[in-house]
C-alpha cells in the first residue's frame, strides 16, 4: 500500500492540515497537524509510521519535494512519545521531543511508548504478512530537545512549548498565541484523560489542568486542535481541565494507581515477548 492510500487530509485554512491514517481504526488513532510556515514547516505528531508521512506530504503536494531548490525545512515534533504519535518519526530528518522522554525515544523504549497493537485495529494491513504483533517504535535520536517556554520558529508563526505533563512525563502543548490555536496532543481531548499509563501522574494532570484553565481566562486559546478526536473551542477546553481536577481526588488516585500496576505488568508481558 502507498503513502497516498494509507493517509488522507483536511484543510483546515491558515496553512494548517488534518492528517489521518485512513485505514488505523482505533479510538487510539492520533490526529496529525501539519503546520505551514514562510521558512520552515511542522508535523505535530507522526502516527503509527506503517507507510512514510513525508511521502505522503510530497506526494499530495502539501510539501515541496525533497530535492526542491529552497524548500523549507520539515520538523516533526512529538506532543509525547506514546506509540501512535510517535511511530511516524523514524521516517523525518529532523524530530523534536521534550527532554524528559528524548532517551526513551532514542533507546526505542515501546513500554514507554505505551506500544500495543491489535491486527482488527489496522483495516487494511499496510503490506503482505504484515502482523500487529511484530510493530515496534523504532529508536529515533532526537534532533532537538524541547523544554518549556522553547519556541519553534516557522518563520511567519511561533509556536510556543508548553510542558504539560501527567498523561506522561514528557507530555506538551504548542502555542500558536497570535492566532489563540492550542496544538494540545493528549493532555486534553474532547474525552476521558488517560491518567493510568506507565509515567502518568495525577498530580502533574492537575497542574496542567490548571495552566488549561488559566489560558481560558487570559483570553489566549479560542481553538484546540487535539491529538485525538474532534477540535474545540475555548469553552470545552476549560470544562474537560475543570472536571478533570474536580475528579480527581484520592479515590480517582486510588484507581488510576491500580490501573497502572495493571497496565505496566501487561505491557512488560507483551513486550517480552516481541522481544523474546
Amino acid at each position: 500500500m502507498s503513502a497516498l492510500e494509507w493517509f488522507a487530509h483536511k484543510p483546515l485554512g491558515d496553512g494548517i492540515f488534518w492528517i489521518q491514517e485512513r485505514f488505523y481504526e482505533s479510538g487510539n488513532r492520533a490526529n496529525i497537524w501539519l503546520v505551514r510556515g514562510s521558512q520552515r514547516d511542522v508535523v505535530i505528531d507522526a502516527g503509527l509510521g506503517l507507510r512514510s508521512l513525508p511521502d505522503y506530504l510530497r506526494a499530495a503536494g502539501l510539501v515541496e519535494p525533497a530535492e526542491g531548490a529552497g524548500r523549507r525545512p520539515l520538523l516533526a515534533v512529538a506532543t509525547h512519545v506514546h506509540f501512535d504519535h510517535s511511530g511516524g518519526l523514524q521516517h523525518f530528518e529532523e524530530v523534536a521531543v521534550h527532554s524528559a522522554e528524548a532517551a526513551a525515544l532514542l533507546r526505542g523504549d515501546n513500554y514507554e511508548a505505551v506500544t500495543w497493537l491489535s491486527d482488527r485495529e489496522v483495516g487494511r494491513p499496510p503490506r503482505p504478512g504484515w502482523r500487529a504483533r511484530h510493530f515496534r517504535v523504532p529508536p529515533v535520536r532526537p534532533s532537538r530537545l524541547l523544554q518549556e517556554g522553547d519556541v519553534i520558529s516557522l518563520g511567519d508563526r511561533q509556536l510556543t512549548v508548553m510542558h504539560m505533563p501527567g498523561h506522561s512525563r514528557g507530555s506538551i502543548c504548542l502555542h500558536d498565541k497570535e492566532r489563540k490555536i492550542l496544538f494540545s496532543g493528549d493532555v486534553v481531548y474532547d474525552g476521558s484523560m488517560i491518567d493510568w499509563l506507565p509515567y502518568s501522574r495525577v498530580s502533574d494532570y492537575v497542574a496542567s489542568c490548571q495552566r488549561l484553565m488559566e489560558l481560558v481566562d487570559r483570553g489566549l486559546v479560542e481553538k484546540v486542535l487535539p491529538g485525538h478526536f474532534n477540535i474545540f473551542g475555548a469553552e470545552r477546553l476549560y470544562r474537560l481541565a475543570s472536571n478533570y481536577i474536580s475528579q480527581a481526588g484520592i479515590c480517582h488516585k486510588v484507581s488510576a494507581c491500580a490501573m497502572r500496576s495493571i497496565a505496566s505488568i501487561a505491557l512488560r508481558i507483551t513486550n517480552s515477548r516481541v522481544t523474546s
